[in-house]
């Protein structure tokens, strides 16, 4: 029997929840066999296209489509230079949508390919954000009215509110947002949201690298009694040997990565047991393949997976961190930020939410398909990107 090879290559750019979205999609020589793979990168679009179709697409055409190692390492090694965003999420592309064919191949979803399932459904946490403590109190309860039982909780978003503050003259245009205010605000919310709510909700908090590595340590002893799920990114990639000294002041739990592109930004960070999560967005370190060998690695030492979730993750992204959710043993946490109606409507077959959990279809592969016709409707917005553009109370610019 024939080989089943690459025919072509495209990136389909859309925004139909407003938030750019990148799917890449595999056709075969196979009449209709195609698959899909999520390539987002929402703040530099247009770059993973020209990645996925100007270099990926001609170096895999007429290639074995049942090859995947294979061709992840011809990817990953073509350029010379490798583990960046934009590459990692173009390669992460073509990956999974590989093993959407696979799995179409084979007439199994791409979990059985994995191992099969470790669990029926994936555990998800959701977010409570408010102007005030109360405000995100009322937001809690209102998932556990859902059954929901993981709340991420912030006050005023990443870094908290600001409100009036007292910048240089001449002071550069940005997003400020002060240190010291969001670090007594945090200590605050969890204060009253263990009063007010009780102890039963798991509270998770995102600090977003928003506070300067001692602040960070200080921080994750001052929640320590509140009992965290986890800590999420206290440390930028650069800092992050700051994590010993967490470990040797507090028992916080501490979740990390969703920056990370390389490797080594990880690989000692396991072996040493400084996180307890792996955070990392799927697409960003290059797709499924990766992700399946680092949620093995993190088992080996008791590291759980909770995998990056949000909206600028696409419906195929979703599909595919929740397929990696239900095989893995070492399972910890999903994050979901939701996928509404019109994300439904272009990309039929996504992942059930219901009552805190998500569940996978039974469709071969990713289950998820696009309509092209549709998604071409909500054209993507490659403006400058403002939310990135942070800044501390004297005008310095700040990592987001």
């Amino acid at each position: 029997m024939a080989a089943v090879t690459i025919r072509n290559i495209r990136a389909i750019c859309t925004a139909p929840a407003g938030c750019n979205l990148v799917v890449v999609k595999v056709e075969t020589s196979e009449p209709g066999l195609y698959g899909l793979g999520c390539a987002t990168f929402a703040y530099r679009t247009l770059a993973v296209k020209c990645i996925v179709e100007e270099y990926l697409a001609p170096l895999l055409a007429g290639r074995d489509v049942s090859q995947i190692e294979e061709l992840w390492h011809l990817m990953n090694g073509n350029s010379y230079w490798r583990y960046g965003p934009i590459i990692n999420n173009a390669i992460s592309g073509v990956d999974m949508a590989l093993w959407d064919i696979k799995g179409k191949m084979a007439g199994m979803p791409v979990y059985q390919l994995l191992g099969g399932k470790s669990r029926p459904a994936v555990r998800v946490y959701r977010h409570a954000d408010g102007r005030s403590p109360d405000e995100v109190a009322e937001n809690v309860r209102r998932w556990m009215d859902e059954g929901v039982t993981h709340v991420r909780i912030q006050i005023g978003g990443y870094g908290g509110r600001v409100g009036s503050i007292n910048k240089p003259d001449e002071a550069p245009d940005g997003v400020y947002y002060s240190p010291d205010k969001y670090f007594r605000d945090t200590v605050r919310l969890f204060d009253y949201i263990r009063s007010h709510v009780g102890g039963e909700v798991e509270l998770l908090h995102d600090t977003h690298e928003r506070l300067p590595a001692i602040q960070s340590v200080a921080l994750a002893k001052e929640l320590e009694k509140y009992r965290l799920f986890f800590y999420e990114d206290c440390l930028p990639p650069e800092q992050c040997e700051w994590l010993r000294m967490i470990r040797r002041q507090c028992t916080t739990p501490i979740a990390l990565g969703e920056l990370f592109v390389n490797p080594k930004e990880y690989d000692y960070l396991i072996a040493e047991r400084l996180i307890d999560f792996i955070r990392v967005h799927v697409s960003a370190i290059g797709g499924i393949t990766p992700a399946r060998k680092l949620s093995i690695l993190c088992e080996a030492f008791g590291i759980r997976t909770a995998f990056h979730g949000p909206g600028d993750v696409s419906p195929v992204g979703h599909a595919a961190n929740i397929h990696l959710d239900l095989v893995a043993h070492n399972f910890g946490i999903q994050e979901w930020a939701g996928i509404n109606d019109t994300l439904r409507e272009v990309f039929p077959g996504c992942p059930e939410y219901k009552n805190g959990f998500v569940y996978a279809n039974n469709r071969p592969g990713l289950g998820i398909d696009i309509n092209e016709e549709l998604a071409a409707r909500f054209p993507c917005d490659d403006g400058i990107t403002r939310w990135t553009q942070t800044r501390r109370p004297d005008g310095t610019y700040a990592y987001p």
